[in-house]
């Protein structure tokens, strides 16, 4: 029989905190009294209240812990990790199903504490991006903004969905019926006016060669006092929101101003805006040294499809899983946009939703944005330039030029090897003929 030497613990002296709402499960690991490699430990019970807390940091300091591991449960792990953090302590968050109990183990909460305390110990699993104090006080008024902004949208669809209930087709008319033109004319209707030629005339600038169709739209038969009723209090509520909104983005604005340079090198990705920009900054910060490369920044974000293959089969759809709500609604929205843009990805989008759905494509120019984006705040000096719409036919016409001088001459009998001068040229604009 071989005797081998385990592998050195990742940290020696841990502690791990099962989180509950009232009360959490602490378990301390350190090295035994009598060496030969064994450990002790114990468990005690805290209520989240802040008190407890401090006597929690003080009792982990009598042990001298140095790591700290504990399971990303809701938004309960938030004043645990928080106020740990602040006294000192490196803690790791763990996501929720990474942290899974072993088949057939008991689970209680001491023993999911000390489960949790050999995880850290022997570093079997990365930690969870959690932003710094600063970010995070940005993301909390963002992360606000976006369910206020998604609050107004649904009032606004409901209130389109009590038109057609008092069959009044405006939204078939116009595009916008909360623009100038649109909401003046539902103001009219709320005030008692029922005649659709009067209501027809209040249209603007290009609306006004849809009088006909708006004179027919605006049919108020079956419009009620009900309906007016529950039209003006939606409408008070999308006021409401609006200016909610506009005080949050001021707001947000004083809680970017470090952040303005980065915010400029973002605004000028396409597609991008200042609220898009101050959105990601919110979510992932200006440290782009937590996240090594751009690949790194795509997976966590879920931008990256995820393989999976057994037997030499793909399993699945290959799906990118699941990552940050707040993050992919604002990639979303900026890759929707960079498509309608006569740019560089502009132009890759319409080339890829040739071949393949609208989402994914969206997908691809998404995962494109946010790789730039960790390319320009990893720079400060860093600023995008876009490639233009004619990038493909340039690059197609390179390497047609370079693939005719490479037969030509090794038609003359000659062998031809290419390689690029400069480091950073792409070395897809240099292609490799059969002969070389």
């Amino acid at each position: 029989m071989e005797e081998v030497e385990d592998e050195p613990l990742f940290a020696e002296r841990v502690a791990g905190i099962d989180i509950g709402k009232a009360m959490i499960m602490v378990t301390v690991r350190v090295p035994g009294d009598s060496g030969s490699g064994r450990r002790q430990q114990e468990t005690r019970e805290f209520r989240t209240v802040r008190k407890d807390l401090l006597a929690l940091a003080d009792w982990l300091r009598s042990w001298q812990v140095t790591k700290i591991g504990m399971e990303a449960t809701g938004d309960y792990w938030k004043p645990v990790y928080f106020l740990l953090e602040r006294e000192g302590f490196c803690c790791d968050l763990y996501h929720a199903s990474q942290v899974k109990a072993l088949p057939g183990r008991p689970k209680t909460d001491k023993l999911d504490s000390a489960w949790l305390a050999k995880i850290t110990e022997r570093g079997s699993l990365a930690s969870s991006f959690v932003p710094p104090e600063d970010i995070r006080r940005l993301r909390t008024h963002t992360r606000y903004r976006r369910h206020l902004t998604q609050a107004r949208t649904s009032e606004m669809q409901r209130c389109e969905k009590l038109l057609e209930d008092a069959h009044l087709k405006l939204s078939s008319v116009i595009s916008d019926i909360h623009g100038k033109a649109g909401r003046n004319m539902l103001t009219a209707i709320i005030a008692g006016e029922r005649n659709p030629k009067v209501l027809a005339q209040m249209a603007l600038t290009r609306m006004r060669a849809k009088i006909p169709q708006l004179e027919e739209a605006l049919d108020c038969s079956f419009f009620t006092g009900q309906h007016a009723f529950i039209l003006a209090m939606m409408l008070a509520n999308i006021d409401h929101l609006t200016a909610q909104i506009s005080e949050l983005t001021a707001k947000i604005g004083v809680l970017c101003q470090p952040y303005e340079h980065q915010i400029a090198q973002l605004d000028a990705i396409p597609g991008y805006g200042v609220i898009t920009a101050q959105d990601i900054i919110g979510e992932i910060g200006t440290d782009m040294t937590v996240f090594p490369t751009a690949g790194h920044l795509c997976s966590w974000a879920r931008r990256a499809p995820q393989v999976r293959e057994s037997g030499g089969k793909r399993k699945g759809k290959n799906a990118t899983g699941r990552g940050n709500p707040y993050l992919g609604a604002a990639l979303g929205e900026a890759a929707v946009n960079a498509g309608r843009t006569q740019t560089f990805l502009g132009t890759k989008y319409r080339r890829l939703v040739r071949h393949m759905p609208k989402r994914k494509a969206q997908g691809a120019i998404s995962r494109t944005q946010l790789v730039i984006t960790h390319a320009l705040l990893s720079d400060p000096e860093a600023v995008y330039e876009d490639l233009g719409t004619d990038y493909y036919e340039r690059r197609a016409n390179i390497r047609r030029e370079v693939r005719s001088h490479a037969r030509a001459i090794e038609r003359r009998g000659y062998r031809v090897i290419l390689e690029p001068l400069e480091p950073g040229l792409d070395p897809d604009i240099l292609p490799v003929t059969k002969a070389s």
